[in-house]
């Protein structure tokens, strides 16, 4: 019983320093969560995209896909080109080497699996950390488009 009780404490800390990071993460604007991407066209979410970060560099990741019942629940890229051609979407990392610049992200690039291409990106947090602006652009930012990402968690 002893041992139980003893535990009991050191999980309540561990639970609530994970609720605390959350929280501080939104907080301080930063990015690092679970988002849920919109198709520009329809409205309707596309994916749930997780951006983590490592050494200052932001990474995101394909988690799930929202697709019809009668879609390939689990596609390939066709389109991409080298070691992603084929390759699995749902686990994909489509967003990268973006780092800090101001209170936006920059320097990075985004993959749109839909046609395989890769753009430049930059990303900010919008709404007290409760959305996200992504923007894929060729050459400059103002050639591209933005779409905004709702926070998951």
């Amino acid at each position: 019983m002893k041992t139980t009780t003893s535990r009991s404490p050191l999980l309540a800390a561990a639970l609530l320093t994970g609720l605390l990071a959350c929280t501080s993460a939104w907080a301080d604007g930063s990015p690092v969560g679970l988002w849920k991407n919109i198709d520009d066209a329809t409205g309707k979410p596309k994916a749930l995209i997780r951006i983590s970060e490592s050494e200052g560099e932001l990474k995101g990741k394909i988690e799930k896909l929202f697709r019809a019942p009668e879609e390939d629940q689990n596609p390939r890229c066709e389109k991409c080109e080298g070691d992603l051609k084929d390759q699995p979407i749902i686990g994909m990392t489509i967003l990268s080497g973006l780092k800090k610049d101001g209170d936006d992200y920059s320097g990075g690039q985004i993959l749109d699996p839909a046609n395989g291409k890769l753009y430049k990106s930059k990303l900010s947090v919008i709404e007290g950390g409760k959305k996200l602006n992504v923007r894929g652009y060729i050459g400059m930012p103002m050639l591209g488009r933005t779409q905004t990402w709702v926070r998951e968690e």
